[in-house]
């Protein structure tokens, strides 16, 4: 048997073997990070509605897609407006509200989105209910803005990211938690704005990734296998 493979070959083929094998391995990692993630969410949307005291108690990360019941009063006056698109690719807003429960807390809800033509409140008059209200919605921690989100359009209070800290603190509102209640699709009077929004459908392509890269890693072996047999550097004679 003849085995003299070519050092600087070897050498650069190893390097790239392991990284390639280690991406793999990432996105093995991943793919079962996203099945208990998707796991979860389904189980926490099955769960009966918490009340507010038991949702503000339990650990943050135990909340995410839970279902919440609260009972307070929109404060209209101090919406904010969040640029989308809906499932149609259609431009659209989430209407961010906050929302007074007991005690003077105050937490923000995700009404739904309007189409442009239904940003103005003076265009939707009827789903801006006065006086106490029962929202049932889904506990939702935004993620962050990131690198290349533009910035928001203060004079018309549009925003790109749901950046609660920002947006709260454009309102002088003091959240008692860093959540976004997603309302559910419970209609609103004259149908606007349109709840139901939270996005339950969470793609999961990390094991396609996995196999890519792990065959990548085998080519990468066969290609090197091949070119040493072609030299005669590798024979079984």
């Amino acid at each position: 048997m003849t085995f003299r493979p070519y050092p600087g070959a070897t050498i650069a083929m190893a390097i790239l073997f392991a990284i390639l094998c280690g991406l793999g391995s990432w996105q093995v990692q991943r793919l079962h990070w996203k099945l208990n993630l998707i796991a979860t969410m389904n189980s926490h949307l099955a769960a009966a509605p918490l009340p507010l005291d038991p949702a503000m108690q339990a650990d943050a990360g135990e909340m995410q897609y839970r279902r919440v019941s609260l009972k307070g009063r929109f404060d209209h006056a101090k919406e904010a407006y969040v640029f989308a698109t809906d499932a149609a690719g259609e431009q659209v807003y989430h209407v961010l509200t906050p929302f007074t429960v007991d005690y003077g807390r105050i937490l923000m809800v995700d009404r739904g989105i309007v189409p442009p033509d239904r940003l103005a409140p003076a265009n939707r008059l009827a789903g801006n209910m006065s006086g106490e209200t029962r929202v049932t919605g889904i506990w939702r921690t935004p993620d962050r803005a990131g690198l290349f989100t533009p910035a928001p359009d203060a004079k018309h209070r549009i925003w790109y990211s749901r950046d609660l800290a920002a947006i709260s603190a454009a309102d002088h509102v003091s959240l008692a938690a860093p959540v976004v209640i997603e309302a559910d699709a419970t209609p609103n009077p004259g149908g606007w704005p349109k709840g139901g929004q939270t996005v339950m459908d969470l793609p999961n392509n990390h094991l396609s990734y996995a196999i890519t890269w792990f065959g990548l890693a085998l080519c990468l072996l066969g290609v090197w296998l091949a070119y040493h047999i072609s030299k005669a550097r590798i024979a079984w004679k």
